[in-house]
């Protein structure tokens, strides 16, 4: 059970990844931040947003259209 989720759909780049930043203040480091999108950039934008801030992206997926990612805050 993620312990924030942020519904992005419906948004085009870059505001799900904006969205989401800001989103991770807000999670305590250590916790999940699940996120809905259905932009199919977010895919690669997600990974990029773990690989430079140090986040983990536990999880990615897609079903129905809806991109759906699990991110770990760094500590």
């Amino acid at each position: 059970m993620p312990d924030a989720t942020l519904d992005a759909r419906g948004l085009t780049c870059p505001m799900p990844v904006l969205k989401a930043r800001k989103a991770l203040m807000g999670v305590k480091p250590g916790g999940t931040l699940r996120v809905l999108a259905t932009d199919p950039g977010t895919v690669r934008d997600f990974a990029a947003l773990c690989e430079a801030t140090g986040h983990v992206l536990l999880e990615s997926g897609e079903a129905d259209g809806v991109f759906s990612f699990l991110i770990r805050r760094a500590a």
